[in-house]
């Protein structure tokens, strides 16, 4: 009996550090990807001028590094060669470019890049839902109520608008 007590625990502890290890793994091929990415594209448009994908894609990281600063020409880069190359799908650029200022307390620069983004594509859920948090922060409590809605006519899945659109709902009729 006792033999089996201390099998069953060490084979929690052995599933623990495999799980455990496993993770450790995945992060760091993720983050030397990442790096990877970065390093490349650094080098590349020190060199010579962009693409709207490359901007874009090292914007992103950026992003993902929480460097806002760094994020917002590139996007602005972004957009300059999108409007050069004749690209339509802009909508993510703006919204990456409003979620930079929003990162960075600029709610009104990133209300505005939000609803940029929707002007090209009405429908874009992510911008909805960027933009309403945005009112949020910014206290506009019935402007943000409306954007989730708009949000959930799109996606009436979407969880993140159902959850803020009952939230808010509630604060409304209080």
């Amino acid at each position: 009996m006792d033999n089996n007590l201390a099998v069953f625990y060490l084979s929690i502890l052995v599933v623990l550090l495999l799980f455990t290890v496993v993770s450790i793994f995945r992060q760091v091929f993720k983050t030397r990807k990442l790096e990877s990415n970065l390093s490349r594209l650094r080098k590349k448009l020190n060199k010579e001028p962009g693409t709207v994908q490359e901007y874009y894609e090292l914007a992103s990281i950026y992003l993902e590094k929480k460097v806002f600063s760094q994020a917002i020409p590139l996007f602005q880069k972004a957009l300059k060669a999108a409007e050069e190359e004749g690209e339509e799908n802009i909508a993510p650029i703006y919204n990456g470019l409003g979620y930079a200022y929003f990162a960075q307390e600029q709610y009104d620069l990133a209300i505005r890049q939000y609803k940029e983004a929707l002007k090209h594509k009405p429908d874009y859920v992510t911008a909805l839902n960027n933009l309403g948090h945005a009112y949020e922060r910014k206290k506009l409590t019935v402007q943000a109520l409306q954007t989730y809605e708009d949000a959930l006519k799109y996606d009436p899945k979407n969880d993140t608008a159902k959850r803020r659109a009952e939230s808010l709902r509630r604060l409304v009729s209080a």
